[in-house]
């Protein structure tokens, strides 16, 4: 396949980019690079994300998961949305966790922001809510080892917002994880993408 953004040291040239984009009225001016996932423009699937689904309100104060962060647009717009809660940023390739804590710096918001790569979150840490446009490309069987390993942190009653396109297996993607024991219902469409709602039940 060569190099892609979920390569752990890209190679490819870190010509910056600047990426602005607007989410209910608040403006992002955030650095993006060579070597990372849409490092020119939001992406059309997280544009969907950040639009459709619901995104948090002010006071909440628990752990958040951007799931393949990138150079952290997720993290950036639930970090300003949510001022008491942390925002845990995770990526495989190093370039974009820098990215990440550069934007985090540029917002004044790096103090309630944790960049690691996935092996870096530790053990006990549960999370109320996982945001994540996921890396599709890695193929469906490393897709579902990725949501496996990632999934069970929710915490009870916990939500997870996924947003797939529609024509790369989102539908399918739905029936397995309802296949896997998890509350999976599509929440909005647009653009060609679904919006999906992964719920873990709470304890009978």
């Amino acid at each position: 396949m060569g190099e892609h953004y979920f390569t752990a040291e890209p190679g490819a040239s870190a010509r910056p980019h600047e990426v602005v984009f607007s989410i209910e009225g608040h403006e992002y001016d955030l650095v993006a690079a060579g070597g990372v996932f849409s490092a020119t423009r939001l992406d059309p699937g997280t544009t969907v994300l950040l639009k459709k689904g619901p995104l948090p309100a002010a006071e909440f104060t628990g752990n958040f998961l951007d799931l393949g962060c990138g150079y952290g647009p997720i993290t950036m717009v639930l970090a300003t949305r949510a001022p008491s809660a942390r925002v845990w940023a995770v990526d495989v390739n190093a370039r974009a966790r820098e990215l990440t804590e550069e934007n985090a710096r540029r917002l004044k918001v790096a103090d309630r922001v944790r960049v690691a790569d996935p092996d870096g979150v530790p053990a006990d840490v549960e999370f109320t809510q996982i945001w994540s446009n996921p890396p599709i490309r890695i193929g469906k069987e490393e897709l579902h080892q990725l949501l496996l390993r990632w999934l069970p942190r929710l915490a009870p009653g916990g939500t997870a917002w996924l947003v797939v396109a529609k024509h790369k297996g989102a539908d399918s993607l739905q029936q397995w994880l309802g296949d896997q024991g998890w509350q999976a219902e599509r929440h909005a469409s647009g653009s060609g993408f679904r919006v999906l709602k992964v719920t873990r039940p709470r304890p009978a």
